[in-house]
Order: structure tokens, then C-alpha cells, then sequence
């Protein structure tokens, strides 16, 4: 009898060519397991870290969307597209003057720090009940109030011929299509995405990744062996440990006093080093049941979550 796969983060390298939500497929089937999702959509056309989580790590998605990403895109000046990248309709094209890398350097470092951004029609968000992408298809362009995002690091990593390799470091919600459109604009000529890679999200990087072509090939056992416990996704947060009494007050939603004296979030954990899930501690250190994470074994109690 085939057991069950433990719940956990399984660090994809999406290919190009396949939606997110393909990979998420992929892996579903791959393992057998219906919970499993994941944090962070990628482009079709981008490549890179996809985390795809699995069980009880599904309670977690909202927190790995948090994290810092980073990534490096591949841009190509001179030209301005509906999409923002190369897989879309050209809308102008320009001469391009020898552009010196002290002068894009410049220019960059206006989009860095937090800053205004208004979403690209080619995206997932809604609008009145619809994708914006929908209605991109469509020909209609809609009013998009601009949002802050965060950037931390935008640099120039190489630049000749027309193009570029930039460096980019953002928060949640950034559109790194619309960061090199706008870098464009800034220098008077335009900008596309030509190839887009994903590094990281927060902890996992692309060095530890499944190659996402290889999902539907290798071998169910070779996949399990690369999920990494849940409490992996919560990165460098801080940690609290609970002896078993408190523990089982913790999974059943009680608020504990003597939390950590920094308030926040932490992770909650057993003092054998179970996870339980997340917790937040107030001003008065109290610690209170965020999300609860069941453990992976047959006879799991339903708690609340």
C-alpha cells in the first residue's frame, strides 16, 4: 500500500510555456494528494521558483506571498509592447542611442524604495468580476488605481547591443513587467521583458528546485524526497516552543500568557520540535492561535484552524 505523502513545500523551476497552475496540476497527480497549491504566480512565458504547497502547508500560502522575491529578467530597449514583454503586440518601436550603463543606472534608481505602480492589463486581477487579461484579449483597457509596492534592489548586472540583464529584488505585488516598461519610459525609448526568471521567494531559491519539466517523469519517491517541512516556509521568523499542555491549549485556540516580548508573528512549535502552526503575541506578550496546522498521520483530530 502506497503511503501518504507528508504535507510540506515542494520548490518547483517552472518552465516556460506552462501557467502555474498547470505545475500545481502536474504535482497533483504526481502524488496523489488533492490539497496542493501555490504561492506566488508566475507568468507563462517566466521561468523559475514556484513553491507548491501540499496538505496542511496550504494554510501557509498567504504568508509565502509575503516573502521578498528575486529575480532577473533579460530586457530589451527600443520597444513597447501591450503586454509589457516580447510575447506581445509591438505598439512603437525605437532608434536606440548608445546607452551608457552609468545613465540606466541612474535612471533605476528612481523605481527604487517604495514606490507607485500601476498594474498591467495583461494581469489576473479583477476588475468587476473579470481578469484583467480577459478584457485585455478583448481590447479594452479599464481605469487601474496605482498600488505601493516595495523595491528593494534594481541593478544593472550587464547592458550591449540593445539589451540588458537586471537584478531585481521586490515585495508582494510587484510587477517587475511594468518595473522595465517604466525604466523605458524613464529613459525615453521604451522597454520589453525578453526572458524572465524567478531566483526566489523568500528562503527557497532556485538551486534547490525541481526542474518542472521533469514533473510528469520522475519517480514519485525522487519528488516526496524534495518537499521540505511547512515551518520552512515561514523562513527566519521567530520561534516559540510550547511543552505539551500548552500545546494542546494552543490547537484548541487558547491565548497563552508569557509570549515572546517582541510582537508579531512566530511560529509555534512543540518542545520536541513539532510544528503546530502560527501565532501572533501582542503588546502584553500574549500569544494567540493564528493558523493551526493538523499533524500528517492517519488519526489527525479535526481542529480549528
Amino acid at each position: 500500500m502506497t503511503t501518504a505523502t507528508r504535507s510540506g513545500v515542494l520548490v518547483v523551476d517552472k518552465p516556460a510555456g506552462v501557467t502555474s497552475f498547470d505545475v500545481v496540476g502536474h504535482v497533483r497527480t504526481r502524488l496523489g494528494v488533492r490539497r496542493v497549491g501555490h504561492a506566488g504566480t508566475l507568468d507563462p512565458a517566466a521561468t523559475g521558483v514556484l513553491p507548491v504547497l501540499i496538505g496542511e502547508a496550504t494554510k501557509l500560502m498567504s504568508y509565502i506571498a509575503d516573502h521578498d522575491k528575486e529575480y532577473r529578467a533579460v530586457v530589451r530597449f527600443g520597444v513597447r509592447t501591450d503586454t509589457q514583454d516580447m510575447s506581445g503586440r509591438i505598439l512603437s518601436e525605437t532608434a536606440l542611442p548608445a546607452l551608457e550603463r552609468e545613465v540606466v543606472a541612474a535612471a533605476m534608481r528612481q523605481f527604487v524604495g517604495r514606490i507607485r505602480q500601476t498594474p498591467p492589463m495583461y494581469s489576473a486581477l479583477h476588475h468587476e468580476g473579470r481578469r484583467l487579461y480577459e478584457l485585455a484579449r478583448e481590447g479594452l483597457e479599464v481605469e487601474r488605481a496605482p498600488r505601493e509596492v516595495a523595491v528593494h534592489r534594481f541593478d544593472v548586472e550587464q547592458l550591449g547591443d540593445g539589451r540588458a540583464t537586471l537584478r531585481v529584488v521586490c515585495g508582494k505585488g510587484t510587477y517587475v513587467r511594468t518595473l522595465v516598461a517604466d525604466l523605458g519610459d524613464a529613459l525615453g525609448v521604451g522597454a520589453a521583458v525578453e526572458q524572465l526568471t524567478r531566483l526566489r521567494v523568500g528562503p527557497f531559491t532556485i538551486s534547490e528546485a525541481v526542474a518542472g519539466g521533469e514533473l510528469r517523469e520522475i519517480a514519485r519517491a525522487t519528488l516526496e524526497a524534495h518537499i521540505v517541512p511547512p515551518a520552512a516556509a515561514l523562513g527566519a521568523w521567530p520561534e516559540i516552543r510550547l511543552d505539551h499542555a500548552r500545546a494542546d491549549a494552543f490547537r484548541h485556540g487558547q491565548a497563552l500568557e508569557s509570549g515572546p516580548e517582541t510582537p508579531g508573528l512566530v511560529r509555534v512549535h512543540e518542545t520536541d520540535g513539532a510544528f503546530i502552526g502560527v501565532g501572533a503575541v501582542d503588546g502584553t506578550r500574549r500569544l494567540r492561535p493564528i493558523r493551526i496546522l493538523h499533524a500528517d498521520r492517519s488519526d489527525a483530530r479535526v481542529l480549528p484552524a
